[in-house]
């Protein structure tokens, strides 16, 4: 190896050599904010390419952690050195992992501490990063590094300066508070992450803290400290405080380690002191109606369906506990683990061939659940203690989805549905039992206490019109699949639908979140007839599909429509399509190990183009993806908010490989049609300007001729700069989900918010008017592309604030059109005034 070391200025102080043979890089780069804000403290990190950690100090082991993944020596000087192998290495539970040496041992320069696999550590975690850094870096004056590659004990890596001595000052006070009792929520207990952001928490105040667990304690400003206390998952502590801020100080602290101090996957334990505090802490209750044949819940999937109920019950599945060999049971594992894959892999291919590709991603993530090291491991694990695979499978996955039920982000408790589908998927092919579903009668509504993605994938539609459950919300996957699938369905009803009797006739309504029971054959033949008045006034839309929008005045308008295959093409036009106003392109990036080629992408934009047709326009939207979308070979950091973050067109500024690629596949693709783009996710006239010049540096490259360019106005600033934005592009369409949730600060995914998220509220229109003014006095064109544009209340807004495009979901091409020839132009834009100066969103449909 070529030594490229960048020398360390000679002086007094504590020299450390190289633990591990690799390449230095700075503290600042290493891809974990804890690491890289310093809050464990300062030094260096390696990247290895040696698999034994050996001492790069003389010192003593002061600190262990039971992964055996990281090590502390206090040196002569009383400095702590801690080595961190890897990043998220805690989760890896000591697999890979064997210390040479144990706390208390005394240690010189090259001695081995940690002995790794460095394969499997690559494989199975985050990195391999190792960090060196001082944990009590306060008694550091100065810090000098190299750089470049280093040898193993060998390498001088750190030159450190001590700091004076300075004595501690009394507290002003003697007050000393307790907190009550703290049970650690964080999955692996106070690792390194979780200690050093607790230990910086302390570090503004003046009052000497410590963490007691049992008869133990520490110094909680010590990071190492914290770790030598092993807190585990579950685990009892309390805080102690003396000093004039100690109040404030548990205060904060207490709340910040019941929170789990930031790290992912964590929810707070209750630790209730009475049954006044357990009941004080319970969550509201679910709505109910006065009404004992009205059953409430949450509207999953639109639509209303008349029929009798279907108690679907989970087959239960026994287990022997005890194994073979373990050889034996971790080959039938991986074996039943490889063929749920394949089955997974023909749901996937199944659900992906009726044309709705963001939907066949879910079964994509419970291929990646069959993969999970974690479940594998634990399972594995149960298995060399003389279980049998089925056992362990069994309460591997039963316990996994048990923990992510708990937690209070709805988002994820629900995905404790897919690894119940995946895992009783596993576990009835290690038994060996056959997958036999019910015979369903015609018009069967399904009560259960909760579907899986699995179920949704082979219902009999045929039979099944829709479905009610206890458990799940709007947001889950089952939900979504249904919302793709045109089932009505409501979810997070009230227990005692489980206990109606199958055949009882219902009502299901689910648009407003209703099961209606015992209704009168009045009243079902009344909503049966309203769906056959509906039925048939779809049939004449559709035979009227290829007229024209144009209103009973003469006002025209272009119905479009928004697609994500050249299926949706290819329907579109046969629905009456006069063009796509969105094609969002993710569809050709998603479910791919790297990114689509030039070639592939121009074969793909030019057959959709072909499609249409020289005289039908196609919008193409550059790759809009992001921290809350991101792609397997296009790696995000993190973000805190990552709808605030790196996505749309920031992504393609960040990755000028990807957006160049695109650039060239739609210029060279737009000679085989009327084709334009546009760029998602603008917020500031200097990227639509940038944008532009990259397009143009590749047009001319290509020697193409211009082709239309606009812009996704779906961001407030878009809307409010509108007439100085219009300057630069041929068009607007403006993406009212996002302007939605931008403009109201709200999640439109959020479980609890999400009823709020209403684009007709009068703010939103007010952005609209906003945006087609602007435009209008640049001779530009404004479109809708968002979900209102699919509202048949929200159309007659539209037309009267001027819109020219509707770019629609592709079934409801043909209502819309056929709605537009029936209103007037007057009348819209005196009703959109109307709005534009009501109070709400209710208020707004309620004209």
């Amino acid at each position: 190896m070529i030594n490229t070391v960048t020398p360390v200025a000679k002086g007094t102080g504590v020299l450390l050599k190289a633990p591990l043979s690799g390449y230095i890089l700075p503290l600042e780069q290493v891809p974990d904010p804890v690491f890289a804000q310093k809050m464990v403290g300062d030094g260096i990190s390696i990247d290895p390419v040696s698999q034994v950690l050996i001492a790069p100090c003389d010192g003593e082991v002061i600190q262990l952690h039971p992964s055996h993944h990281a090590v502390t020596l206090l040196t002569p000087e009383g400095l702590e050195v801690l080595m961190h192998i890897g990043l998220d290495t805690v989760t890896l539970r000591g697999e890979g992992f064997k210390p040479k040496v144990k706390m208390g041992d005394r240690i010189q320069t090259g001695d081995p501490l940690i002995e790794f696999d460095l394969d499997y550590v690559a494989l199975n975690a985050k990195s391999l990063l190792t960090q060196i850094v001082i944990t009590n870096s306060d008694q550091v004056a100065t810090f000098q590094t190299s750089s470049g590659n280093v040898i193993a004990g060998e390498t001088v890596i750190l030159e450190l300066t001590l700091a004076p001595k300075v004595s501690e000052n009394t507290p002003i006070s003697a007050e000393t508070i307790t907190s009550d009792e703290i049970i650690i929520p964080n999955p692996t207990g106070l690792h390194a992450r979780p200690s050093a952001v607790l230990a910086n928490l302390a570090k503004k105040y003046q009052s000497k803290i410590r963490l007691q667990r049992g008869d133990q304690d520490a110094n909680i400003r010590s990071v190492v400290g914290l770790m030598g206390l092993e807190v585990n998952h579950g685990d009892r502590v309390v805080l102690v405080a003396q000093g004039p801020d100690a109040a404030e100080a548990i205060a904060e602290l207490s709340d910040a380690l019941r929170s789990g101090l930031g790290e992912e996957g964590t929810a707070p334990i209750a630790s209730p002191a009475s049954v006044a505090q357990g009941e004080i802490s319970n969550p509201a209750p679910r709505r109910r109606s006065d009404d004992p044949n009205l059953v409430l819940g949450v509207a999953a999937s639109s639509g209303v369906a008349v029929g009798q109920t279907f108690r679907v019950r989970e087959q239960e599945i026994e287990v022997a506990e005890k194994g073979e060999n373990p050889n034996t049971e971790r080959r039938k594992l991986e074996a039943a683990i490889e063929q749920a894959q394949l089955e997974v892999e023909a749901l996937r291919a199944n659900v992906h061939g009726q044309g709705d590709p963001s939907k066949s991603a879910i079964f994509a993530a419970h291929q990646e659940l069959l993969e999970d090291p974690e479940l594998i491991d634990i399972a594995t694990s149960t298995i060399d203690k003389g279980k049998s695979a089925a056992f362990a499978w069994k309460q591997t996955f039963t316990n996994s989805a048990e923990q992510l039920a708990k937690l209070q982000n709805q988002l994820l408790s629900q995905r404790a549905n897919d690894v119940r589908d995946v895992g009783q998927r596993v576990l009835r092919i290690l038994m060996g039992v056959t997958l036999t579903g019910p015979i369903y009668p015609d018009n069967t509504i399904l009560i259960a206490e909760d579907l899986t993605p699995s179920d949704m994938a082979t219902l009999d539609r045929s039979k099944v019109i829709g479905f009610c459950t206890v458990a799940g919300g709007a947001t889950s996957h089952v939900a979504i699949l249904a919302r793709s699938m045109e089932i009505p369905a409501i979810a997070g009803t009230e227990a005692q639908v489980l206990d109606l009797p199958d055949g009882t006739p219902v009502i299901l309504d689910g648009s407003k979140g209703t099961l209606k029971l015992n209704p009168t054959p009045t009243e079902m033949e009344r909503v049966k007839t309203l769906q056959i008045q509906i039925a048939k006034k779809r049939e004449q839309d559709v035979a009227n599909a290829m007229k024209p929008a144009i209103t009973t005045d003469g006002y025209r308008m272009e119905i479009v429509a928004n697609i994500g295959s050249k299926l949706d093409a290819e329907t579109a036009v046969e629905l009456g399509g006069e063009g796509v106003g969105l094609l969002r392109t993710e569809f050709v990036f998603m479910e791919r190990a790297s990114a689509p080629t030039e070639d592939e992408q121009t074969e793909i934009y030019s057959s959709i183009a072909q499609v249409l047709g020289k005289e039908r326009p196609l919008i193409i939207r550059t790759l809009d993806v992001g921290g809350d979308k991101p792609l397997p070979y296009l790696p995000i950091p993190h973000e805190e908010n990552p709808f605030l973050g790196e996505r749309g067109i920031r992504v393609g500024f960040d990755r000028p490989e990807i957006l160049r690629t695109q650039f060239r596949a739609i210029l060279r693709s737009s000679e085989a049609g009327m084709l334009r783009i546009m760029f998602p996710m603008i917020a500031r006239l200097e990227e639509i300007k940038m944008a532009k010049a990259m397009l143009e540096e590749e047009r001319e490259k290509l020697n193409l001729p211009a082709i239309s360019v606009g812009i996704m106005v779906e961001v407030p600033s878009a809307a409010v700069m509108a007439e100085q934005f219009a300057k630069e592009v041929d068009f607007f369409s403006i993406g009212t989900n996002d302007l939605t949730q931008y403009t109201l600060a709200m999640d439109r995914g959020h479980p609890k918010l999400a009823p709020y998220v209403d684009g007709l509220n009068p703010a939103i229109l007010r952005l609209i008017d906003l945006t087609v003014k602007g435009a209008t006095k640049q001779g530009k064109w404004v479109g809708v592309c968002g979900g209102i544009a699919s509202d048949p209340q929200a159309i007659p807004l539209l037309i009267g604030l001027g819109v020219k495009e509707l770019s629609v979901s592709v079934p409801s091409i043909p209502t819309i059109k056929a709605q537009i020839r029936e209103l007037s132009l007057v009348q819209c834009q005196e009703l959109a005034q109307k709005a534009l100066n009501a109070e709400t969103g209710a208020d707004v449909r309620a004209l």
